[in-house]
């Protein structure tokens, strides 16, 4: 949801506006890396430190020079900007992807998919499998549910759990970083005032080829140096009972993409905002609207077609909420962050300076989201800052090239996964693998497919 952000004048001087920010940033990554410090407490360090380092005021008083912006202030207003849009459309996505957990939903895609496959087409499978499920979920919700499929898979094809995981794993990951409704693409949506629409359809372009590439090619590759039998820690991941329907569970996942597009492509097509169709579309292609729907279909459709009670699906839907509670804190700690840095003027003087200097501004948007990336371990935080850093720079951009930034940073959020991520641990765990093998299989397809997608991003930019 596109936040109504207006740029400011540098407050101070440039020197001390980056040097703020820098520091700012530091400390965010000390904090993180080496204090172990909760990501939501040191973004809100952070972004009392950028404030108060570039001179304003923490609170205001009767000494407050006019037209400064309070530290608080700002940081009251970015925090509950993002919690009211961002914050929403995360808990519908948690409530859904539960759901579709829950009812065996999932199960019955994975099934299905797999099913048509043959042993030489199982890398592709699980590749579209791990795209069709992380559409709606969390990487490592998507994980956990497909592990015992990938043991399974790999197992009877006698296959690499290489193989048959690595494609899965791009599936996951390029969902989470570059396709809305995850958290991070929708902060940096909100942050650079992108048309979700647009994003939405630009960014489905740009994850297929780019998990071809670091899916079933790269894990072809990674599956023959490192050779690791599936475990036998789980059998089939048959839910007990009944399951919704294959085309019932499909209709569900892919109903706010359709509401979503649909309204992105009307938008194009239909000039005249007072038509019928457009204002159709304009309502049912709201985010919260479109998720909300899917949520209620969900409820209905795969509730009854798993055989849940009224009370087992309400039961699953609450049991949603707890685990995002640390993840929606951390989104609008981060839109509080965004709000400091804007109110200091530091997204207009970069604007200027990428403007003299000739820099392009999709690379650099997925070199800062790099930077941080390496230097924090959170595709969250830095798709978070590195957004609120490139403000400036899309102001007078158009639609498409706006939300072609939001993707690089997208991108470059996902780079090379090391021992500082969670997400390493998962994988190492999960898959039986010592360090070295993590870094060979899971870190060096998370690069291969942040390069990917910057490469795609860029052949993009040079055709809309």
């Amino acid at each position: 949801m596109p936040l109504d952000i207006t740029l400011v004048e540098p407050v101070t001087s440039g020197g001390r506006l980056v040097g703020a920010a820098l520091v700012a940033i530091a400390a965010i990554v000390l904090l993180i890396t080496v204090a172990k410090l909760h990501p939501f407490l040191a973004l809100v360090i952070g972004a009392i430190t950028v404030g108060v380092g570039a001179g304003q005021p923490l609170i205001s008083t009767s000494a407050t020079p006019e037209g400064a912006v309070p530290v608080l202030t700002s940081f009251a207003t970015g925090f509950g900007s993002t919690a009211a849009g961002v914050g929403v459309l995360i808990a519908l996505g948690a409530m859904f992807a539960k759901l579709l957990a829950d009812t065996g939903g999932a199960d019955q895609i994975v099934d299905t998919i797999v099913g048509l496959a043959t042993p030489r087409t199982l890398p592709w499978a699980m590749a579209l499998v791990g795209a069709v499920i992380g559409l709606p979920m969390f990487f490592e919700i998507g994980l956990v549910l497909l592990m015992p499929v990938i043991y399974l898979v790999a197992r009877r094809s006698g296959q690499s759990l290489i193989t048959i995981g690595i494609p899965t794993l791009a599936g996951l990951s390029a969902m989470h970083g570059l396709v809305p409704p995850h958290p991070g693409p929708l902060t940096a949506i909100g942050n650079l005032g992108a048309d979700l629409g647009t994003t939405l359809i630009l960014g489905v372009i740009v994850a297929v080829p780019t998990i071809v590439v670091a899916g079933p090619l790269f894990g072809t590759l990674a599956g023959r140096w490192v050779v690791v039998p599936a475990p036998e820690r789980f059998d089939a991941a048959d839910r007990e009972g009944s399951r919704p329907a294959f085309g019932t569970t499909m209709l569900t996942v892919l109903l706010p993409v359709v509401l979503m597009m649909g309204k992105a492509v009307v938008d194009i097509a239909v000039d005249d905002d007072t038509a019928p169709l457009r204002q159709t579309f304009d309502v049912l292609g709201t985010p919260v609207v479109a998720l909300l729907l899917a949520t209620l279909l969900g409820m209905l459709l795969l509730g009854r077609g798993a055989g849940m009670s009224v009370r087992e699906v309400s039961a699953s839907i609450e049991s949603s909420l707890p685990g995002i509670a640390g993840i929606i804190l951390i989104v609008a700690a981060g839109g509080a962050f965004k709000q400091v840095l804007v109110d200091t003027g530091i997204g207009t003087l970069l604007a200027d300076w990428a403007a003299g200097a000739g820099i392009s501004v999709l690379l650099l948007a997925w070199v800062l989201a790099v930077l941080i990336r390496l230097a924090t371990g959170s595709a969250t935080v830095a798709t978070i800052t590195a957004s609120a850093l490139m403000l400036g720079l899309v102001a007078d951009l158009p639609t498409a090239e706006v939300s072609l930034v939001v993707l690089a940073v997208g991108a470059g959020s996902v780079f090379l996964s090391h021992v500082n991520d969670a997400g390493f641990w998962l994988v190492k765990e999960y898959f039986g693998l010592d360090i070295g093998q993590t870094f060979k299989t899971w870190s060096l397809m998370e690069t291969v497919l942040s390069v990917s997608g910057l490469v795609f991003v860029l052949l993009l930019g040079l055709v809309v």
